[in-house]
């Protein structure tokens, strides 16, 4: 990833964002059982949340044609009162291949291929944290992080709760 200027790379997050809500929507349509089309269509509205607030903060805080905000301190709605902590990290997807969707595919295979996706989308926010140059950015970046961490020990944590109670 090579980005000229800040703009380029929450454009890039939004992107992000959007193929993967648009990936869960899509894939909830071809599942016929209820259970794996919530949970797809709850994945999808999270990622929404997500694209929501990196559009917020593009239109906010970062000015057209300039290599950086217009101000560093710029507050975004719902980030002046976030609470930040430590998530865990139990790495179960850390041990997953990558999967393609198919329809119809085992609840834990859908699980796997949730849990892949959210370790990448947290890879990628941390390595946004990391080249942040201003508070805001960082800011905003270890929201994400916190948020992809959370989905991502709530899937394994799934995963591990539907494989002992399959005897595993």
């Amino acid at each position: 990833m090579d980005f000229q200027n800040l703009k380029e790379v929450i454009t890039f997050a939004i992107e992000r964002e959007i193929e993967a809500a648009d990936f869960y929507e899509e894939n909830s349509k071809a599942e016929s059982m209820s259970g794996k089309k919530e949970m797809l269509l709850e994945f999808a509205a999270e990622e929404r949340k997500h694209q929501r607030l990196l559009e917020s903060y593009l239109n906010q805080c970062v000015a057209d044609g300039q290599e950086g905000f217009t101000e560093d301190a710029c507050i975004i709605d719902g980030l002046e009162n976030y609470k930040f902590k430590w998530i865990t990290d139990i790495k179960r997807s850390n041990y997953i291949a990558e999967l393609e969707y198919k329809p119809g595919m085992a609840y834990n295979e859908l699980l796997m291929l949730a849990m892949k996706r959210e370790e990448h989308a947290l890879a990628l926010y941390n390595k946004l944290l990391d080249e942040a140059d201003t508070d805001s950015a960082k800011t905003l970046f270890k929201m994400l992080c916190q948020e992809e961490a959370k989905h991502k020990l709530a899937l394994e944590t799934m995963y591990d709760d539907f494989m002992a109670e399959m005897g595993d």
